[in-house]
């Protein structure tokens, strides 16, 4: 799946948010969007998951406009997890990734051996089929955002759309998200928080501040101490991990 998003703008309250966003998302590519708190990341990513209709500029999926299909079939071509995933809490784990067969089922229609089978698929992916009887309510946070992961998953779309998926997760529940994510295949486009998670997992990087776009491209080329000082207002240096080899950024705080 191939995502375009050409001359997006957004305005809430006739207050401009994002303007003139030109971004490309190529097929199985991992496009992570970082920036300061406010700088529009999650606006962005609502646009792509219509939530927010954009004032301007168009959003599409392998040359078709998003926000000219029908609800369902926008479902199927692209899934999203977000922070705050909202689900009932006494719903079990399976009831939970049942839900993301509901774009691929009629109104009345029930699920069948093959949603069961994608569903318990998916379980297994994120490493949770075994907890497919539980209550969604007794799941730690990781385990929790796997199981929004298999949702995801369970609805077959080639677009995988995170809105800073590893807030409030400890190291290792983080860590294996991303790598996992980062295994899928699919065509992911993620806000993250962390410019280092930023770095070591993504093909490319697109940095937004003040609603604009100001830099894009490979983290190696785009993450360079002078954007992250000029950006974030810090101080960064840049070097490999010493035991991953991947790219990896050390932040402190600015000289006075």
């Amino acid at each position: 799946m191939r995502l375009t998003i050409a001359g997006l703008s957004v305005r809430i309250d006739d207050h401009p948010i994002l303007s003139d966003i030109e971004l490309t998302a190529e097929p199985g590519e991992f496009v992570a969007l970082i920036g300061p708190n406010g700088s529009g990341k999650s606006t962005l990513l609502r646009t792509v998951y219509r939530a927010l209709r954009p004032a301007g500029g168009i959003v599409c999926l392998d040359g078709d406009d998003l926000w000219a299909m029908r609800h369902r079939e926008a479902a199927r071509r692209r899934a999203v997890v977000t922070q705050h995933g909202d689900v009932d809490a006494e719903l079990s784990v399976a009831e939970v990734v049942t839900m993301g067969r509901t774009p691929h089922k009629g109104l009345l229609e029930r699920e069948d051996g093959t949603d069961r089978a994608i569903v318990h698929s998916s379980l297994e992916r994120v490493g949770m089929g075994a907890q497919a009887g539980r209550l969604f309510s007794t799941l730690s946070g990781g385990e929790r955002q796997r199981v929004l992961l298999a949702r995801a998953l369970a609805q077959q779309a080639p677009l995988l759309v995170l809105d800073e998926p590893t807030n409030h997760l400890d190291i290792r529940a983080r860590l294996d998200l991303l790598d996992l994510v980062r295994d899928l295949g699919l065509t992911v486009l993620a806000a993250l928080h962390d410019l280092d998670h930023a770095a070591a997992y993504a093909d490319r990087v697109v940095v937004l501040h003040n609603g604009r776009i100001a830099a894009g491209g490979p983290p190696p080329e785009v993450l360079t101490p002078e954007l992250i000082a000029q950006v974030f207002g810090v101080r960064a240096h840049i070097g490999s991990h010493p035991i991953t080899g991947r790219p990896h950024i050390a932040v402190a705080s600015p000289l006075e």
